[in-house]
């Protein structure tokens, strides 16, 4: 006999970071790669804007959260979990959207790194210009 895992999916992206975010009722215990919360994200500030959009919908400790990130930063990971686990969250419950919407976490951030351009040290800077 199977049994059935309720679990709501939603995934957040941030420069060159991506986040799998599952959500499934339990006690509020969050783990990123297979690591604890704390264990990952060793600041108080990323940990922080990970429980944003939990605590603005009063959602906080209803959820095991269980976390697949990779590529960019630390900062890039925690925004992206950010928007991952508001997504998610609106796959549990779409009468959550005002709310989150007003904060703005289901904004995904469309800043990325600028490529280098060819002739060029960087993406804007210019090589020292000589008149004579």
């Amino acid at each position: 006999m199977e049994t059935t895992r309720v679990q709501y999916l939603g995934t957040g992206r941030r420069k060159s970071a991506i986040a799998r975010v599952w959500l499934r009722p339990g006690s509020g215990k969050i783990e990123v790669n297979k690591r604890s919360l704390a264990d990952y994200f060793p600041l108080k500030e990323q940990q922080a804007v990970v429980h944003q959009p939990l605590q603005a919908t009063e959602t906080d400790g209803k959820f095991d959260i269980y976390v697949l990130a990779h590529g960019g930063g630390l900062r890039g990971q925690a925004d992206a979990l950010r928007l991952g686990i508001a997504r998610a969250l609106l796959n549990f419950n779409i009468e959550l959207r005002p709310t989150l919407k007003k904060e703005g976490y289901l904004t995904r951030d469309p800043r990325i790194h600028e490529r280098k351009k060819y002739g060029q040290p960087g993406a804007r800077k210019r090589f020292q210009f000589s008149k004579r």
